[in-house]
């Protein structure tokens, strides 16, 4: 039997950054993911910015040696990320010196001028764009944890695997195993659920398990097989796997996830 060692995490991967940076970074990461995940769009745009802002310091560190401060002003932060653009290639590599900077600064403008984190915005904040800010934030710390991580590159990739994740509410990875934690949602609904936090087909063993049905037979008559019927997931009795349509996926969206985030935590 080996012995189990410990998962890598975002704290692990990104120890090189002077504590201070990597607990702010973090900090204000996981406040934006949570805002988007409780579909807190209108925060969104506030705490994409704030995040922004550490990791242009970040940045800075990385390629100078030195940042401005946490607490002390920035100057506009388009020039900022412009400074790190004109910095020499002997400075870093491309992905912070010049890829990043240039996300940041479409990530600071979407939080400006689209209205997310702002009175009288002429777009009011909705999902799309709130989307779009955790994307690029999963983006951006994904290209840091790539270049400057310290494990191993499977661990990285693994991290980075993970941060691209959908996020769904009420879904919980524990151990090898996936649990909606919302009890009410019938067999069918965790199904779909399951199925839309997964890009790649999924087992219908695992999603046996993982809705703890007590009947494997009756899980696929009463369950995956009217599911495949009204063309909400694709069921391959060949391969035994599932996957979710677009359909599905729609459906999803629009009554399975506001149901949940309407509810009480």
């Amino acid at each position: 039997m080996s012995t189990a060692q410990s998962e890598p995490t975002l704290e692990t991967a990104l120890a090189s950054l002077p504590a201070p940076l990597r607990t702010r970074v973090l900090s204000r990461y996981r406040e934006l993911k949570a805002a988007y995940v409780n579909g807190q769009y209108d925060a969104c745009g506030l705490r994409a910015g704030r995040l922004c802002e550490v990791l242009i310091r970040v940045l800075q560190n990385e390629l100078t040696g030195n940042h401005t401060p946490l607490g002390t002003r920035l100057d506009a932060f388009d020039k900022e990320c412009l400074k790190l653009e004109k910095l020499p290639k002997s400075a870093g590599v491309e992905g912070l010196r010049v890829v990043m900077p240039r996300a940041l600064n479409f990530l600071y403008t979407l939080r400006n001028k689209r209205g997310i984190g702002h009175e009288g915005g002429d777009v009011d904040a909705n999902r799309i764009d709130a989307a779009t800010a955790v994307r690029l934030a999963d983006w951006c710390l994904a290209e840091l944890i790539r270049v400057v991580h310290a494990i191993s590159l499977e661990e990285a990739q693994g991290l980075l695997d993970a941060i691209a994740e959908r996020e769904v509410p009420q879904v919980w990875s524990v151990a090898n195993a996936k649990r909606v934690l919302d009890s009410s949602l019938n067999y069918r609904e965790q199904t779909m659920l399951l199925l839309y936090a997964e890009e790649a087909p999924v087992p219908v063993e695992d999603l046996f398990a993982w809705v703890e049905h007590p009947r494997m037979s009756n899980y696929r008559t009463h369950v995956l097989l009217p599911l495949h019927r009204d063309r909400l997931i694709e069921y391959d009795r060949e391969t035994q796997t599932a996957v979710l349509s677009p359909t599905g996926a729609e459906r999803v969206d629009e009554e399975v996830i506001p149901r949940l985030r309407k509810r009480p935590a």
